[in-house]
């Protein structure tokens, strides 16, 4: 998957279910690793608690931050919309 289809498919799941442990964990991985200072701390043992398929987005969400990718506008268009639908979810 490239940058919009991993982003376009975690703001699926999150809208899907936003209170729900996959949306919750994405959101907290996207948020954390969207920090300016590099200090990306993340519990990595919460991807335990979702699906193989979660993972998957997870590991793609990290490959974006490692590419540079999270400083990126798509990124934080995406993680306001993920914000707006929790929080009006």
């Amino acid at each position: 998957m490239d940058q919009e289809q991993i982003l376009e498919k975690v703001l699926e799941v999150v809208r899907a279910d936003t209170h729900g442990a996959a949306s919750l964990t994405l959101f907290a991985l996207m948020k954390t690793m969207s920090t300016d200072n590099g200090q990306y701390l993340f519990l990595l043992n919460k991807l335990k608690d979702i699906s193989p398929d979660m993972r998957e987005l997870a590991y793609g969400l990290m490959e974006l931050m490692a590419q540079g990718r999270n400083q990126a506008e798509s990124w934080n268009r995406t993680l306001s919309d993920i914000e707006s639908a929790i929080r009006n979810g």
